[in-house]
């Protein structure tokens, strides 16, 4: 009877084993799987994307160019702004704003066999299209050199992991144009850009990622997309030539997806880096240690809405609290006239540098200030917003620096705009920004996007901040030493006997409930 017993607890110890192994295996499935990402003006995306007539980077015309092409891409209407204009004169130059496109770009590829696609990434919409079986598709585009690139054209034939998203699919907002149950779902969405469109039928496919830890193991992931048959307005032009990858809050975008497959965690972090280059990850629930905020969804069209409740200038705090939209899409950060107000005139108040007078024509930013000749730093107001639940956020890029014909000047990089108030990439630069769609969290970190690791900056003070005077156009990544995080290899008899004992005892708990 002993002996059967003891068997018993045996055989269940071993079933509870491979049960468990098992679910760590299903556990396994939740990794954190990204790729890297472009700002419009780095060096990779300008020498691929269209860009005759653009400006410099870092220039003034760069920022009035940039400001415009925020109001006119995103649809951000500012007040006394018209915005039908798409093209930003300039003496004798004129730059085409919608050329422009969106702000960042990534590399990606889907089907079997797998094509690349240069997609531009939003998160301010949902859907994940490429240009498919499309006769009017944008098929090349010309570098600044005069040499061109072939870009790929999607078509679900081609992949033998391609197939249909029926009309009666719960992904399928318009089966009222379906002539049955089982045709091709169709789609087709708006943008706010005028007359900007993308029309085609749903499919699924196999999206490649790679998994973010040493083994940096490819993932064929499963995900919904647009194949765009018809696309029209800027994206034509050079704004998403080759596809978009929606990041937004609804069932059918990529996140969402990956969640649903049980591939990813639903949450993404995107981190913004100094030089262009960033990280988007997906599957990433943030640190222990990260400081966030509850989001604010809202219907019918949820968005990264949060609530700031206080603003702290070069440690001078009001107490001001509103509703504000976090947008990576976004180049500078734009704040409704109170917080606008409060922010501008409390930096202008402790700023040190002699007030630059300029007009709408040379700059977008309204508190802007001459650089003295003899300075190779400069100090300025720290900048530090509440988020609703008390945690901070200091702003470690609320400024821009731009050389005149004159001299230098840097300006605080926020402009105004009437309906609600948008966090830009600006304000998100430096940092690791966690979408968090499950626990409907905004988290944020100090980040390299390098490392992976916190960068080895210091806080700002509540006084002050400090800045090497030329300026902002060095993009070198931040040099950061980490320490090393590798556990001692060498053990104690004494752990190691611990650890098995620790092991028998849970085991036989186990098998025993």
């Amino acid at each position: 009877m002993v002996w059967y017993s003891s068997w018993r607890i045996l055989f269940l110890g071993l079933l509870i084993l491979l049960a468990s192994s098992w679910v760590l295996e299903r556990c396994e499935g939740f990794g954190e799987f990204g790729f890297e990402f472009h700002h419009r003006f780095s060096d990779q995306v300008v020498g691929v994307l269209p860009g005759d007539g653009l400006p410099n980077r870092d220039s003034s015309k760069y920022y009035r160019v940039m400001a415009h092409r925020d109001r006119l891409i995103r649809g951000r209407r500012l007040a006394n702004e018209d915005q039908s204009l798409v093209t930003f004169s300039d003496g004798n130059d004129t730059v085409r704003v919608d050329a422009l496109g969106f702000l960042h770009y990534a590399n990606v590829t889907v089907g079997t066999p797998s094509d690349w696609f240069l997609v531009a990434l939003d998160t301010g919409s949902d859907l994940f299209w490429l240009p498919c079986d499309c006769t009017n598709c944008v098929r090349e585009l010309k570098a600044p050199g005069g040499s061109s690139l072939d870009l790929n054209i999607y078509s679900p034939n081609a992949s033998s992991t391609s197939t249909k998203v029926p009309c009666n699919s719960t992904l399928c907002t318009r089966g009222d144009r379906c002539a049955s149950p089982e045709s091709n779902c169709p789609y087709q969405i708006r943008y706010l850009s005028n007359g900007t469109s993308s029309t085609g039928v749903l499919v699924e496919d196999v999206l490649h990622l790679v998994s973010n830890d040493k083994s940096s193991k490819a993932i064929p992931a499963r995900v919904t997309l647009g194949c765009g048959q018809v696309q029209t307005g800027v994206f034509h032009d050079g704004a998403a030539p080759n596809g978009l990858f929606g990041l937004g809050l609804e069932d059918i975008s990529v996140p969402s997806v990956l969640a649903k497959e049980g591939i990813a965690a639903n949450s993404f972090s995107m981190c913004f880096g100094n030089d262009g280059a960033g990280r988007i990850s997906f599957g990433d629930k943030g640190s222990v240690d990260q400081r966030e905020t509850p989001l604010n969804i809202r219907q019918p069209h949820p968005t990264y809405n949060i609530t700031v409740t206080k603003i702290s200038v070069g440690g001078n705090t009001g107490d001001l609290e509103f509703d504000a939209v976090f947008d990576s899409g976004t180049s500078f950060t734009y704040l409704t006239d109170a917080a606008y107000t409060l922010i501008s005139e409390s930096f202008n108040s402790l700023a040190l540098d002699k007030r630059y007078q300029t007009t709408d024509s040379e700059l977008p930013f309204e508190y802007c200030y001459a650089l003295s000749p003899n300075k190779d730093s400069f100090q300025y107001p720290a900048v530090n917003l509440t988020m609703k639940g008390g945690s901070s956020y200091p702003v470690y890029h609320p400024l821009v620096v731009i050389p005149m014909k004159d001299t230098d000047v840097y300006c605080l990089a926020i402009l105004k705009i009437e309906d609600i108030s948008i966090i830009g990439q600006n304000f998100m630069t430096g940092y690791r920004v966690v979408f968090d769609r499950e626990k409907l969290i905004l988290g944020w970190k100090e980040s390299d996007c390098y490392t992976g690791e916190t960068s080895a900056r210091t806080l700002p003070s509540n006084r002050s901040s400090s800045s090497a005077r030329p300026p902002a156009s060095s993009f070198d990544p931040e040099a950061t030493n980490i320490p090393s995080q590798r556990p001692n290899t060498s053990t104690s008899s004494a752990a190691y006997s611990l650890s098995i004992s620790l092991s028998l005892f849970f085991f036989s708990i186990l098998a025993i409930l």
